[in-house]
């Protein structure tokens, strides 16, 4: 295999990857876009690209060792997730509530730090976000407005130490934007969860020589069929990660991947933020939440060591279901900042008035600058769950999601009726 040509990355980019993606830049924010990718499906050549051999260990080992890489490309993304259409005309240009299903286009830029900048692209759209360390920007077009994401003081001394602790190796890894780099990195790690993992025809995807890892669960009740990972066979960086359900062995339910990929390091132009003339800008100030010592500690069977107050996980690996209670989702779905105080763990991450005060920054309002817009969410809530004699359920190809009436969510790769069983009981 050719050595890869990847620069070195700071030890930060994979260490303190949290505070740059969930804490300094809200979670709604980085979530709404990072998953913007909606595209047709994404096509590659199935000839053998006539790469060195590799076993499927081998190749594993590689994705998840190798660094982030300075890289700027073209992301697509395909869901047929078999949710209900959305009846909402305004869903069709650059909002995050549109990767439902349809289609989409982002273009990323990342310097392999902690600068980064997504823009996901409507017909006549655009939402973008662009991260600088401990702060950062969004821009909706639509809205022509820009949120200005920063800590305050205190805060900002207290991430400088959690550079200083990642840079050191004392912070365990966690999650980064959703790119098919991240995202097929997730998918290796999930290979030690009762799967086997093979190696499918050698391909090419956005021009690049790949090798193509295959997880398959070995449960015979999760709804993911297998995931297959397309890996750049110069700098082990996953380019395509396709997702399939079980119920569909043809078509792949969701799949994220570079159309066109460069590993050169943007320019700086590119990475630094600029209102565009006329915009308003709105100033939040996000707070940033304790870091548990084992934040990332997972037992041998992938569940969670240290759960929140209120969370609980039942079965483990692929059919492993998480469930939290003591919510109110009815207020929470109408955008009632006060009900914030109601998720897991808000206590020991931002504080229940923090997670309402930046909960409030995202319910949808016409001109806020809200990756949400001005969506009805109570409407959209309505449209993808169905009642069942438990309260709602949301059932996808790929996850299930359970809203009983007494204050429980319930969320699983398994089937409804899964789901629906275990509230029961």
């Amino acid at each position: 295999m050719t050595e890869s040509r990847r620069p070195a990355a700071s030890p930060t980019r994979r260490a303190l990857s949290s505070p740059r993606t969930r804490w300094a830049v809200p979670v709604v924010a980085a979530v709404a876009v990072g998953l913007a990718f909606a595209a047709p499906p994404l096509f590659a050549s199935a000839d053998d690209a006539g790469l060195p051999t590799i076993s499927p260990e081998e190749l594993a080992a590689q994705v998840a060792s190798a660094e982030p890489s300075p890289l700027s490309g073209t992301v697509v993304y395909t869901a047929r997730l078999g949710l209900p259409e959305l009846p909402f005309g305004d869903v069709g240009g650059a909002n995050p509530v549109a990767l439902l299903g349809g289609s989409s286009t982002m273009r990323v830029w990342s310097d392999g730090g902690d600068r980064s900048r997504v823009a996901l692209l409507g017909a006549t759209s655009e939402f973008s976000v662009v991260q600088d360390g401990p702060e950062a920007w969004t821009y909706s077009s639509t809205d022509d407005a820009v949120v200005h994401y920063s800590l305050d003081a205190a805060d900002a001394a207290r991430y400088d130490e959690l550079t200083a602790q990642a840079e050191a190796g004392d912070l365990p890894v966690q999650g980064d934007l959703p790119t098919p780099e991240e995202a097929g990195r997730q998918a290796v790690g999930m290979a030690r969860l009762s799967s086997t993992v093979t190696l499918d025809a050698q391909t090419e995807v956005a021009g690049r020589p790949a090798y193509q890892l295959v997880v398959t669960p070995t449960s015979d009740t999760t709804l993911v069929g297998r995931i297959v990972v397309a890996v750049d066979a110069e700098t082990s960086t996953p380019l395509r990660v396709q997702v399939w359900a079980a119920s569909d062995t043809k078509t792949p339910a969701l799949e994220i991947g570079f159309t066109d990929v460069s590993f050169a390091t943007p320019a700086d132009s590119v990475l630094a933020f600029s209102a565009p003339a006329g915009a308003s800008t709105r100033e939040v100030v996000v707070p940033l939440p304790d870091v548990p010592e084992d934040a990332a500690a997972t037992a041998s069977d992938g569940s969670a060591k240290d759960l929140p107050e209120g969370v609980t996980v039942t079965g483990t690996g692929w059919d492993a279901v998480v469930e939290a209670s003591g919510l109110d989702v009815a207020a929470l779905v109408a955008g009632d900042p006060s009900a914030a105080a109601s998720l897991p763990g808000v206590d020991k991450t931002f504080g229940s008035q923090g997670a309402a005060d930046l909960y409030s920054e995202f319910v949808p309002e016409e001109g806020s600058g809200s990756p949400m817009g001005d969506l009805d969410t109570t409407a959209l809530y309505d449209t993808l769950t169905t009642e069942v004699p438990e309260g709602r359920l949301l059932s996808s190809a790929l996850l299930s999601v359970l809203v009983t009436d007494d204050g429980r969510v319930l969320v699983g790769a398994v089937p409804g009726a899964t789901l629906q069983a275990l509230a029961a009981r």
